[in-house]
C-alpha cells in the first residue's frame, strides 16, 4: 500500500497545479497503512478540512485507477486518537473532571481538597463571542485587516508572477531560503497585496504564527506619530519589534523623505531581524530607486529577496476572468471572457473591474451575457483611452509651455526651458510607473536631476501658484485621454 501511496502521489501532480501540489498535498505524510485504508498525517486541523474538501475525490479516483478501493483517514502529526469517554472514578454526568465526590461525606471536592454540597455547583457561563464583520478576517493582532479572498488558493499564477508566488509560500511555510525579508515589486493593480496578505492567512491557518501585523506605510507613519504626541512611544516600539513575528509593510516608497519614520523602521527591522521574524515588503519602485531613502533603511529593504509582478499575458488574463466568474456565481460565455482579455490588459484591477461592470450591467438590466453587452460596458472603460507614455507627456507638455521637443531635451538652464522640463518629468512619475532612472534618461539627465525636478514641483503645487494649475489643466487631459 505504501508504494501504492507513492504513486497515487505521482500522479496527483501531474494532475494539479504545481502551487497546488506543493501546498496541499506535499506535506501529507503516510502514517499508517493496511488492505482497508490508509492514515495520513497532516499538520494541523485545517489542512484536513482543506484536504477534505478540494482533494479527497481525486485521492479516492487515483487509488480506484491502481486497482484500490480503500479508506482514507487524516490525522495530525502529533496527535493521538483519543475517542471515547475516558472514565473518572466518582465523576457524574455534569461535573467537571477536578470536581469528585467524596461517598462518605457527600460533598463535591475540587483538585484543591476544598469542598462544597453537590447542588452548589455554579454553572459556567461562556463569554460571548464577538461578531465578525462580513468578508473580514477577524482573528488579527495589528494594523488592518487582511481580506478574506486574499490567500494562496485564491491567487492565479502566470508566468508574471511565478517567481513572486513560489517565494510568498515559501516564506509563509516557514522554508529557510536566505533572509527572512521578501520584496514584491510591481505597479499598481497586479496582485502586490494579494500576495503579501495571503503569507499572513497562511501562517495564521496553520498555526505558524497569530502575531501577524498587516499595515501600510502611511500607517506605520502615522501611527509613530500619534504615539509621539501622545507620549505613548514605548508601547509602539514594544508592539513592532518584540511582539510581532511576521511585518507586512505595504507601499514603502511613501517613507520617501521621511526621515524619522525611515530611522525606526530600520532600528525595528534590526529587532526583528535578530529575532529570525519574517519581513514582507511592497512598492512600485527598488529601494535604490526610492528618493530621499536613507541609507540605512536602504540598506536593511536591499537585504532580502526582490521579486517582480508583471502584466499578465493573454492566457493568464483568461484564467483569472474564469476563477473570477466563478467567484461571482455566474456563468460567462467564453467568447466573453476572451473579448474582455483581449481589451484590457494593463493589469489584474482593471480586468477584475471590467468583468464586474459586465455582470453587473446583465443583472441590472436583465440581459445575457454577450458580446454585445461587454462591448457596451468596455466601451466606457477604454473611450480615448491611450497607452500613457513619456514621450506623449513630452508632447503635452511641450504644446502647453509653447516650447519645443528639442528644447526640453537640450542642456538649456533658461527658467523657460527648466520648468516646463521638470514638470514634464514630475507627470512621467506619476502617470507612467516608470522608474525614475528611466525617467531621468528619457530627458538625457542624470537620475539624480530626476528626482529633484519631481520634489521642485510637488513643492511648488503646495505653494498653489499659476503653475499648479497648468499642471491641473495637463493632468485633466490626460486622465480623460484628450491627447
Amino acid at each position: 500500500m505504501e508504494l501504492s501511496w507513492e504513486k497515487a502521489k505521482f500522479q496527483i501532480k501531474k494532475s494539479i497545479p504545481e502551487h497546488s501540489y506543493r501546498m496541499w498535498i506535499e506535506p501529507l505524510a503516510l502514517l499508517e497503512c493496511d488492505a482497508a485504508g490508509i492514515t495520513l498525517g497532516t499538520p494541523n486541523d485545517y489542512f484536513i478540512k482543506r484536504i477534505k474538501e478540494n482533494y479527497l475525490n481525486i485521492f479516492k479516483r487515483e487509488f480506484l485507477n491502481l486497482g484500490h478501493t480503500i479508506n482514507i483517514e487524516f490525522q495530525v502529526n502529533g496527535k493521538k486518537d483519543t475517542k471515547g469517554p475516558k472514565k473518572v472514578a466518582n465523576r457524574k454526568k455534569g461535573q467537571k473532571k477536578s470536581q469528585i465526590k467524596d461517598p462518605a461525606s457527600g460533598l463535591i471536592k475540587n483538585k484543591f481538597g476544598s469542598a462544597y454540597p453537590a447542588l452548589a455547583v455554579r454553572p459556567q457561563w461562556k463569554k460571548p463571542e464577538q461578531a465578525t464583520l462580513p468578508g473580514l478576517d477577524a482573528s488579527f493582532n495589528g494594523g488592518r485587516m487582511l481580506k478574506k479572498g486574499y490567500t494562496f488558493d485564491d491567487f492565479v499564477v502566470g508566468d508574471n508572477s511565478n517567481f513572486a508566488y513560489s517565494a510568498s509560500l515559501s516564506l509563509a511555510q516557514g522554508k529557510k531560503s536566505g533572509a527572512g525579508i521578501l520584496y514584491l515589486l510591481g505597479k499598481t493593480g497586479l496582485g502586490k497585496s494579494h500576495l503579501s496578505q495571503a503569507v499572513g492567512h497562511h501562517m495564521m491557518a496553520n498555526k505558524i504564527s497569530n502575531r501577524v501585523y498587516y499595515v501600510t506605510a502611511e500607517d506605520f507613519t502615522n501611527e509613530m506619530i500619534f504615539s509621539l504626541r501622545n507620549h505613548t512611544i514605548e508601547r509602539f516600539k514594544e508592539k513592532y519589534r518584540r511582539k510581532c513575528d511576521v511585518l507586512i509593510l505595504e507601499d514603502i516608497h511613501f517613507l520617501s523623505g521621511k526621515m524619522a519614520t525611515q530611522k525606526e523602521l530600520a532600528i525595528t527591522l534590526d529587532y526583528l531581524l535578530d529575532a529570525d521574524k519574517k519581513i514582507i515588503f511592497s512598492g512600485c519602485e527598488l529601494p535604490d530607486e526610492i528618493p530621499k531613502l536613507n541609507d540605512q533603511l536602504k540598506s536593511r529593504l536591499s537585504m532580502g529577496l526582490v521579486t517582480e509582478i508583471e502584466a499578465p499575458d493573454y492566457k493568464t488574463r483568461l484564467r483569472i476572468l474564469k476563477k473570477k466568474s466563478n467567484t461571482l456565481g455566474c456563468k460567462v460565455p467564453m467568447m466573453v471572457n476572451e473579448y474582455i482579455a483581449q481589451e484590457l490588459c494593463d493589469d489584474v484591477r482593471q480586468l477584475e473591474s471590467g468583468l464586474f461592470g459586465v455582470v453587473a450591467k446583465g443583472q441590472i438590466m436583465g440581459r445575457n451575457i454577450d458580446i454585445e453587452l461587454a462591448k457596451s460596458v468596455l466601451d466606457n472603460i477604454t473611450k480615448n483611452r491611450k497607452r500613457i507614455s513619456i514621450d506623449l507627456i513630452k508632447q503635452l507638455v511641450c504644446t502647453e509651455f509653447s516650447i519645443s521637443e528639442q528644447d526640453i531635451m537640450s542642456k538649456s538652464r533658461k527658467r523657460i526651458i527648466v520648468k516646463p522640463r521638470q514638470v514634464a518629468m514630475f507627470l512621467a512619475k506619476k502617470y507612467t510607473d516608470q522608474p525614475i532612472k528611466k525617467i531621468g534618461s528619457s530627458f538625457k539627465k542624470y537620475h539624480a536631476t530626476a528626482i529633484y525636478s519631481v520634489n521642485a514641483i510637488e513643492k511648488e503645487i503646495k505653494q498653489r501658484g499659476v503653475l499648479c494649475e497648468q499642471i491641473n489643466y495637463i493632468s485633466k487631459k490626460i486622465e480623460a485621454g484628450k491627447f
